[in-house]
């Protein structure tokens, strides 16, 4: 780093607006721009994430790069990811008194973490830290825990509903698909609440940021065919008034015979009329390895 005493500046609205008027940029309503103006907020971030000197980050969607530069103070190399390009000349600008941030204006969705875990960090463990757009939250977790890149953990700021719903146990309401996955990868932690006024445009939602910290893979539940698992998960929440059973029978993507689903669910001692709200993830796990594999 050119200067460990350089200090955040922005993350105020005097801040946020001056940047914003001086390269006149307009948010875009479809990549979801919320920036945070919460000096307390961007702090309990960092914190949260446990960034120290050693780290190796990822920073998902940096904006004009408010929380990049408290990252940036904090971690030894950061790496932000951007898909506006109209926000880049505006990041050279902001993250500027800082040689250890490099900007990728790029989408996250199409870059290779694993390679690029392996080219910058070693093969080691890196930190992904985002304030994610709230319309495309779960296909970027879901993408960065499914590729099992070496992972230590993501801590995002994401819509407050969506925050319950990863934390959710079986049998509430919040309880669903997204919930059992991301316990599947990781051990998930509402670290914070942040209201609406924290944000540049304000948004018309809570936000919250969760830490998920990432299992090794001895340590998630064992099952024998991942992706049939996530085929039962789906299908169970799909429908997820219905049975279990009536659920399974309706997917198109499993294709499993009436026959099949009642001997599973009866190997597993499930009561006939359980619905798919009510399983752990142990269970889902041992319902699939009652399955044959589709692998």
């Amino acid at each position: 780093m050119t200067d460990t005493l350089k200090k955040p500046w922005l993350g105020t609205p005097a801040g946020t607006i001056e940047i914003l008027q001086k390269y006149g940029f307009h948010f875009q309503k479809k990549y979801g721009q919320n920036f945070l103006i919460d000096p307390h907020v961007l702090e309990k971030i960092v914190r949260a994430a446990g960034i120290g000197p050693d780290d190796c980050v990822v920073e998902i969607g940096p904006g004009i790069g408010t929380l990049t530069q408290y990252l940036a103070c904090a971690a030894r190399e950061v790496y932000a990811v951007e898909i506006d390009r109209n926000l880049i000349p505006i990041l050279a600008d902001t993250l500027s008194a800082w040689d250890n941030v490099t900007v990728l204006n790029q989408d996250i969705l199409t870059v290779d973490l694993d390679r690029f875990v392996r080219e910058h960090n070693g093969g080691k463990k890196i930190k992904v830290v985002a304030n994610l757009p709230y319309y495309i939250t779960t296909p970027i977790l879901m993408e960065i825990l499914g590729k099992k890149v070496p992972l230590d953990s993501v801590t995002v700021m994401v819509q407050k509903e969506v925050a319950e719903r990863m934390q959710a146990l079986p049998g509430t309401k919040d309880y669903g698909a997204l919930s059992l996955a991301v316990r599947y990868y990781t051990d998930p932690q509402i670290v914070a609440k942040v209201p609406p006024n924290c944000f540049m445009p304000r948004p018309n939602v809570g936000s919250a940021v969760i830490r998920l910290t990432a299992k090794d893979e001895e340590s998630r539940v064992e099952v024998r065919d991942e992706k049939m698992m996530f085929g039962l998960i789906r299908a169970a929440f799909a429908q997820r008034r219905k049975t279990l059973a009536n659920a399974l029978r309706n997917s198109a993507e499993l294709q499993l015979s009436r026959e099949q689903i009642a001997q599973a669910i009866q190997s597993c001692g499930l009561p006939e009329g359980i619905r798919g709200e009510a399983l752990t993830l142990e269970q889902f796990a041992q319902l699939s390895d009652a399955f044959p594999s589709k692998e």
